[in-house]
């Protein structure tokens, strides 16, 4: 039987990893930069923002729904997309830290 050997790493790692990968395209950190940017939930077609086919944005938002950083709620024919504001400040504090613990090696004279 075969089996991930991310699960040999502890649960905060994997999910960090899997946030990265995820906002590893441009596509969708530009969804993020344009829904924070706007300050408002898009009713509609966000497509007009991205400069991809509705269905390929469309794959990029259900990703990024997967992790919960956005929410898409149906009004009618029409998503409103909106920040998950406590996911993204959760990814921060722990990106930070993580970033903090690989640069503190630089700073106590690691190589």
């Amino acid at each position: 039987m075969t089996y991930s050997k991310t699960t040999l790493f502890e649960k905060e790692l994997q999910e960090s990893a899997d946030f990265f990968k995820s906002l590893a395209h441009p596509a969708r950190l530009a969804i993020l930069k344009y829904l924070a940017q706007t300050k408002v939930c898009i009713t509609g077609d966000i497509t007009e923002a991205i400069p991809l086919s509705r269905t390929t944005v469309g794959q990029h938002l259900s990703e990024l729904k997967r992790l919960n950083l956005i929410t898409g709620e149906i009004e009618g024919s029409k998503v409103n997309y909106c920040l998950n504001h406590k996911i993204l400040n959760d990814f921060v504090k722990n990106s930070i830290t993580l970033l903090e613990v690989i640069s503190s090696a630089q700073e106590e004279g690691c190589c």
